[in-house]
């Protein structure tokens, strides 16, 4: 192939890969407003006038999550494609890693409330006097199941559930029955695995972009941060499948926009790193 030819077919592929990559952004910018208005809405659930500080930052975990993602992702996309090499030293350089150590902290919280939802929905304390969902009507109680939440009024009680016992789920004003309660403590459960493979998912990103910083282009580390990072997709791919099978089709589609977003930064590293290759090869042969 001419150096021409070669030239307007990696010219394609690139316009291919930069038309993939804004289209992913924007549907997950899209899912973002959704992520939004559920935490709202289940807000409206689980918060009241005396929760903490604490449980409010738990209720919109998701929102600051995703939040913290959009802003690393833009800060992978200046560092491994929108800025160049000279542009990314000294306080540019140390800005972008001080933002991203911000964002790993967001997460980290992330993960903090799954697991601390996970501590507030391991005792089965029952609801007394409640032999149906009716008798707990108008009492500003929710009934939650499969993350449906519906406020147990005279009008609703009685499609609800027709479980003769109900429980408490955590410290909200929620209750449920036991298939509900175990569902949920299943779901918290997988909140925190998504979340650390998620948070080791990033890290594999951040070694290989610190060790293109350097010049690095091979080598075991780069290879095992590679090949981790993959293994860790396929388990979110995962995660996003249990999810659809509890009809919640949305977060898998979620799960594959955040992995092709990530792969979008995985083929910005590839282009930089081939354009290492050259320069090498070009001062070999100089």
């Amino acid at each position: 192939m001419s150096p021409d030819t070669t030239s307007a077919a990696d010219l394609r592929l690139h316009r291919i890969h930069q038309a993939v990559k804004w289209t992913v952004y924007t549907l997950l910018l899209v899912n973002f407003g959704y992520y939004i208005a559920e935490d709202v809405i289940r807000g409206a659930h689980t918060l009241t006038a005396e929760s903490t500080f604490l449980q409010w930052t738990s209720n919109f975990a998701v929102t600051m999550d995703e939040a913290a993602w959009f802003i690393l992702l833009f800060m992978f996309e200046l560092e491994t494609y929108a800025l160049s090499d000279e542009a990314l030293k000294g306080w540019v350089a140390r800005l972008l890693h001080g933002v991203r150590l911000v964002c790993f902290v967001m997460i980290a919280h992330t993960i903090y409330a799954y697991g601390n939802a996970v501590i507030t929905l391991q005792p089965t304390v029952p609801v007394e006097d409640a032999t149906h969902l009716c008798d707990l009507a108008d009492q500003d109680l929710s009934y939650v199941y499969n993350l449906e939440y519906t406020d147990i009024t005279q009008e609703t009680c009685g499609g609800l559930s027709s479980a003769t016992q109900f429980y408490r789920v955590g410290d909200d004003p929620v209750v449920s029955d036991m298939a509900g309660l175990r569902l949920e403590r299943q779901l918290a459960w997988a909140d925190i695995y998504e979340g650390v493979a998620w948070l080791l998912a990033l890290l594999a990103i951040e070694l290989v972009v610190r060790l293109q910083d350097r010049g690095v282009t091979g080598g075991a580390l780069m290879q095992t941060a590679k090949w981790g990072k993959s293994l860790l997709y396929l388990s979110i791919l995962g995660v996003g499948v249990y999810w659809a099978t509890l009809s919640h089709w949305l977060y898998l589609w979620d799960e594959i926009l955040w992995i092709g977003g990530f792969m979008a930064i995985d083929m910005n590293l590839s282009e930089w790193r081939k354009e290492m290759l050259e320069e090498e090869v070009a001062v070999v042969h100089a």
